[in-house]
């Protein structure tokens, strides 16, 4: 007769060994993507290519997201990924040539940039080394994301700078606190596969990034 401890021991350490397998392979495919990212966004940046429509944007988003889920689990999987990313990439092309242009644009994007890693690299660390379970701020994190989308497309009409810097100001918080969550649910096996966990956290990146940017250029009085 087997013994109970022996197969729960056995249970336990394989899923800290397949928990292991997918924090790995989503840092080493986050860097890949982040990477291709970037040179896509460097891409269109040299081509000079134009921002796309908002709702073009938003329809082509949502279109590669579904894509990448329903490839998630298969080979085609790491290739939607990076059409996905690289999307991502190129329409943050235009963004950053707005940026630049600006008096001490580069010092800007710079500071963003390195915000943005500190952010991300300390609040990882912190969930790497706590081991701590925040998956209690799921449903808090959902209704805020929902409360920023529909304020942001309102905000389209709207043109106020008031509450775009507020919704830049909340996005912010709120991707500090996905990194949290996202890492959280990896770590105590609430994510197993690697492509979505890695779509997360790179969305948590970008989208940091890119509110980042805006907050600190008109804290600055650059935009």
């Amino acid at each position: 007769m087997a013994n109970p401890r022996v197969y729960d021991v056995d249970t336990a350490l394989g899923a800290v060994v397949n928990t292991n397998k997918v924090l790995r392979n989503t840092y080493m495919l986050l860097g890949m993507t982040l990477l291709f990212s970037a040179l896509c966004a460097g891409v269109s940046m040299a081509m000079n290519f134009p921002p796309l429509p908002w709702f073009v944007s938003l329809a082509l988003m949502f279109g590669l997201l579904f894509l990448v889920n329903a490839t998630a689990n298969s080979a085609w999987g790491i290739l939607t990924v990076f059409l996905f990313t690289g999307f991502f990439g190129a329409m943050l092309g235009p963004m950053l040539n707005y940026y630049l242009a600006m008096p001490g644009g580069p010092g800007l994007v710079l500071q963003a940039l390195a915000g943005t890693a500190v952010v991300f690299f300390g609040l990882s660390a912190y969930a790497l080394t706590t081991r701590k379970d925040f998956s209690f701020m799921g449903g808090f994190l959902m209704v805020g994301l929902i409360v920023v989308i529909v304020a942001m497309i309102a905000n389209i009409f709207l043109a106020i700078p008031a509450l775009s810097l507020t919704i830049s100001a909340a996005v912010v918080m709120i991707m500090s606190a996905l990194i949290l969550f996202d890492t959280s649910r990896i770590i105590n096996g609430g994510e197993t596969n690697y492509i979505r966990a890695t779509v997360s956290l790179y969305l948590n990146i970008y989208n940091l990034f890119v509110h980042l940017l805006h907050l600190m250029s008109v804290l600055t009085g650059d935009d």
